[in-house]
Parts: C-alpha cells; structure tokens; sequence
C-alpha cells in the first residue's frame, strides 16, 4: 500500500511545529527549527529519502534551561502517533524507534552538533576544527521561530569564515592542488593510466571546492557536493571543464582539460581581489612535460596577505576537513576535536 505523498522535510517539519508542537510549549521563549545532519537539513531530500528513517523532525530551543526536563517529558507523553500518514517514532538501521523532537537549549545543542558553543564565540582552532558539513547543518537548515533571535544571531556569526581564516583556507586549497596537479602525466608516463585518472579525478574535487570557497559557500560532504556545485553559477564553463577532464580517454585529454579549469578559477581569484592579480598561465612543471598552473605561485600569494601571526606560522594543512577525510572522524565532534594537535601553538 502506498504511503502519503512526498512533502519536503522542511515544509513537513514546519507544518508539524506549527500543528502539534507549538501548543504543547504553552508559551514557553523557544526557537523551532529542522537544523544538524541530513540531506533534509540541506534541502536535498527527495521521494527516495523516505525509504529510511523518515518522517517528522524538529529541534526546539528553549530559552530557560530550568523548562528543559518538563517539556521533554511533556512532548514524549502527547505526541500523536502519526502527522500527515508519516509516523512521528521512527527508527533506521540500529536506531530504535523514538520522537525525533530534540528539545534542549541553544548552547547545549551547539556544543553537541559543533563540539563548541558557537553562541559565545569561535576561537580561530575553533574554526580550524569545524567541519564545513558541521556549519552548514546550523546555516543552511530551516527556522521556524525564534522568539529571542538568539538562533539567527549565531546563524549569522557562523554564515562565513573571519577574513583571515578565508585566506588561509583558499591558500590551503590552492596547496593541495599544487601537491598533484603534475602527476597527471607522470603517472601516465610510467603506464599506469588508471592512476592517471584517479589523480585527475581528486583534483576535480579539490577544484570544486576551491570554487565553493572562492563563491564563499561551505561544501557539503560528498554525496551533496556535486550537487552545491551545480547550483553555482559557472560563466566560465566550470563544470564542463571539469566533466572533459573526468570522462578523457588519456592523459593529454585530461590535462587539457584540467588546464582549462586551473585557468577559470585563477581568473575567478583574480576577480576576488584579495591579492594582486596573477597570470594564469600553464607552464611545463619545471623540465618535464606536464602541464600546470603551478598552483603554489596563488597559495603563496594569499598566505603572504594573512597578517594573523597563528595563521602565517602554520603549515597549509587546511581546516580539518581539507586535511582529513574520514567521514567517521568528521561526522563526530569528540573526535574531529580531538585534531587540535595538528594546529600546535594555537591550542593555547
């Protein structure tokens, strides 16, 4: 038997708040919301989605921490069984059927999604050791209410990086393409053209979040970047670039098309300003063949603009997700922040 008809979550989620949740709150300062993990959070939930651990979802904020316990203990015992067809307990996988209504306040629930209380402020290892995934689920989510306006305060505070920060992450990204951007050829040189076309294939990531970085919009984890990437606008044909250099045949393809996109983001960093222009050009890699921008020549550039003294005295890992990429480290905030070694002195 079918079920009901697909509504987006986060329209379901509102029409749930609206007719279920809110009046048991009896007046209580909250803010309402569908925020943290999941495609719903993004926006890019479809029919498939319904196939696993679906159904209606909201995060309440309250105001007084005091009301915490109550109103937990008032929403578990009057929740309907259902809302619109979909049940309100649902489980996935080994997670047990339950209400999925988190009822907390606005720095316990940052502290645990965040692994920092982002309310009162991001240090700059605090923003080194957020996950871009992590910011997007409190920026990109739903709001339903927001009676003090605390909610949109740190939505705002967490839109985008400081402009130290920024700097130090786009010359970190320009760094790890400088890393390959030769090994195109040189693995193809020696015979192995499926290394060739794997290395090509990670610089295809990198430089669409070197251009999600660029248009200042945090990148999604994988299953979505592609996706927040199409949703760009592209005058210089970004995307096809990038599709040339994914689907050739050979070496020579892919390193034509490479350059192409190498030279459409340099162009989109000049347009920046944050640094003088730099010529685009494509060179040999010193006394070989292969064909590069010599992307270090833009990672020096921008790091040479960051006046911050932490910053400049870091090696260009990245934040933790440009130098990590285990979806197990990066989906939890105990371990992700576990990395602060890697940033040294900044811990103090």
């Amino acid at each position: 038997m079918p079920g009901p008809a697909f509504t987006p979550a986060a329209e379901l989620s509102g029409r749930f708040y609206v007719a279920v949740v809110r009046p048991l709150l009896a007046g209580r300062p909250h803010a309402a919301a569908l925020l943290g993990g999941g495609s719903d959070v993004l926006g890019h939930d479809t029919p498939r989605s319904t196939d696993h651990g679906w159904g209606p979802r909201l995060l309440v904020l309250l105001d007084d921490p005091r009301e915490v316990p109550a109103c937990r203990e008032l929403i578990d015992a009057r929740l309907p069984e259902h809302f619109a067809g979909w049940p309100t307990r649902f489980g996935w996988d080994d997670v047990a059927p339950r209400h999925h209504v988190e009822v907390t306040t606005l720095a316990d629930w940052l502290t645990g999604f965040l692994g920092v209380d982002a309310s009162a402020g991001m240090s700059t290892l605090d923003w080194l050791l957020t996950p871009q995934q992590r910011l997007l689920g409190v920026v990109a989510g739903r709001v339903h209410a927001d009676d003090s306006g605390s909610l949109r305060a740190v939505r705002e505070s967490l839109r985008w990086y400081p402009d130290q920060l920024e700097r130090w992450f786009l010359a970190c990204q320009w760094h790890r393409i400088a890393q390959e951007e030769a090994f195109v050829a040189r693995t193809a040189e020696v015979g192995d053209e499926v290394g060739s076309a794997v290395v090509a294939a990670r610089l295809v990531r990198d430089l669409m979040r070197l251009a999600l970085l660029l248009d200042r919009q945090y990148a999604p984890y994988s299953k979505w970047l592609g996706t927040a990437f199409a949703a760009m606008t592209h005058p210089d044909d970004l995307p096809g670039h990038l599709t040339d250099a994914v689907h050739a045949p050979d070496d020579a393809g892919r390193e034509s098309a490479l350059a192409d996109a190498y030279r459409a983001l340099a162009h989109r960093q000049n347009a920046r300003g944050l640094v003088a222009p730099l010529h685009p050009a494509i060179t040999a890699y010193h006394r070989r063949p292969a064909q590069v921008l010599m992307a270090d020549r833009f990672a020096e550039a921008i790091r040479a603009s960051i006046a911050d003294p932490g910053l400049r005295s870091l090696p260009l890992l990245g934040s933790v997700d440009q130098a990590v990429d285990s979806a197990d480290i990066l989906s939890d905030p105990v371990r992700y922040r576990r990395l602060a070694a890697l940033y040294g002195d900044l811990r103090t």
